[in-house]
C-alpha cells in the first residue's frame, strides 16, 4: 500500500518478514497509497503502468532471489496501460493457490495488530481474490534498521531495467504504452525470477493476446547438459500456470519454439517482442 517510491528501499526487509511466514507461494498485489486506516471499505482501483512501475516489478524479483522457497507472483490484472484503462471488473480471480494468509506493509500508528484493519485488509483481499475459508492477516512491522529512510522522504526513481528497441528518453513516470497482440520467447526451465521480469513485462503491454515460444528440440541443442532441462510439456504447465494467475484476462498462445525467429519472423500481427539481454540478437534478427 506505500508509495513505490518510498516502497523500493523497504523491499528487502518486508520480503524477509513475509518468508519467515509464508512456505511457498507468495502473491504480490500493489497497491500505492491504499489506506486500511479509515472507516470505508477499500476498493481495487486500477494502478497506471508505467515505467517506474515495471522497474520496480523487475527489482522485487531480483531481491526475492535470496529467498528460495518462495514462488513469488506479482499480480497484474489491476495494473493498466494508458491505452487500455476500463473499469475494474467486480469478479472475483481465482488463483492456483489460494491465499491462507494476507500480509501488509500498513502499520498502525501504535504498532499494533489493529482488528479493524485486519478486518478490512481480509474484506479487500477476499473481494479481489479466491482465499483460503479461513483467511486469517498480518500486518508486517519488518526490521527496516537505519539505513531506511521513513515514508515520503525518498523520492530517487530505481534504475531503469527495460530497454526499447530504439533509443528514446523516458521517465519513471511516464505511461507505458499497451498493445493488442504481442510475443515473447524462452527456454523456461525450472521457472525463475528472472523469467518471471520477462514474462510481466510482456503481459503488462499485451491487451488482448500473448504468444509464448517455449523452445524445443533443434534449439536446445546448443543448452549446457540439454538432458538435465525439464520436459516440455513440464515447461509449458508451469509456465500456464504463473500466466493465468498473473494476468488471466490474456489469451495465451504457447507454442514451441524450433527456430530462432519464432512467430515473430512470420506473424505480421504481433506488435511487439519481449527479449532478454540473452536473445536480443536473435529478437532483432
Amino acid at each position: 500500500t506505500t508509495p513505490l517510491t518510498s516502497l523500493a528501499p523497504r523491499l528487502a526487509p518486508i520480503l524477509t518478514s513475509a518468508a519467515r511466514l509464508v512456505n511457498h507461494t507468495l502473491y504480490v498485489h500493489l497497491q500505492p497509497g491504499m489506506s486500511l486506516g479509515g472507516p470505508a471499505q477499500p476498493q481495487s482501483s486500477p494502478v497506471q503502468a508505467t515505467f517506474e512501475v515495471i522497474d520496480f516489478i523487475t527489482h522485487l524479483y531480483a531481491g526475492a532471489d535470496v529467498h528460495r522457497h518462495l514462488d513469488v507472483r506479482i499480480l497484474l490484472t489491476n495494473i493498466r496501460t494508458k491505452s487500455f484503462l476500463p473499469p475494474l471488473t467486480s469478479s472475483v480471480q481465482n488463483l492456483a493457490h489460494p491465499p491462507e494468509v494476507v500480509l501488509t506493509d500498513f502499520q498502525t500508528l501504535d504498532g499494533s495488530q489493529y482488528n479493524p484493519a485486519k478486518q478490512q485488509l481480509e474484506r479487500y483481499a477476499t473481494s479481489c481474490y479466491s482465499c483460503c475459508p479461513q483467511l486469517s492477516s498480518v500486518l508486517l512491522y519488518p526490521d527496516y534498521g537505519p539505513g531506511v529512510l521513513p515514508v515520503g522522504s525518498l523520492d530517487v526513481p530505481l534504475p531503469s531495467t527495460i530497454s526499447p528497441a530504439s533509443p528514446v528518453g523516458r521517465s519513471a513516470k511516464q505511461p507505458v504504452r499497451g498493445h493488442q497482440r504481442g510475443a515473447v520467447g524462452g527456454t523456461f526451465d525450472r521457472l525463475h525470477n528472472a523469467h518471471k521480469v520477462l514474462l510481466s513485462v510482456a503481459c503488462l503491454l499485451a491487451q488482448e493476446q500473448l504468444v509464448v515460444g517455449v523452445a524445443d528440440k533443434d534449439l536446445l541443442k546448443s543448452k549446457l547438459l540439454p538432458e538435465l532441462l525439464q520436459p516440455y510439456a513440464e515447461r509449458v504447465e508451469h509456465l500456464s500456470e504463473f500466466l493465468v494467475d498473473i494476468k488471466p484476462s490474456l489469451t495465451f498462445d504457447i507454442i514451441p519454439l524450433l527456430d530462432p525467429y519464432g512467430p515473430a519472423g512470420s506473424d505480421p500481427s504481433l506488435e511487439f517482442l519481449v527479449v532478454s539481454e540473452e536473445t536480443y540478437r536473435g529478437g532483432m534478427a
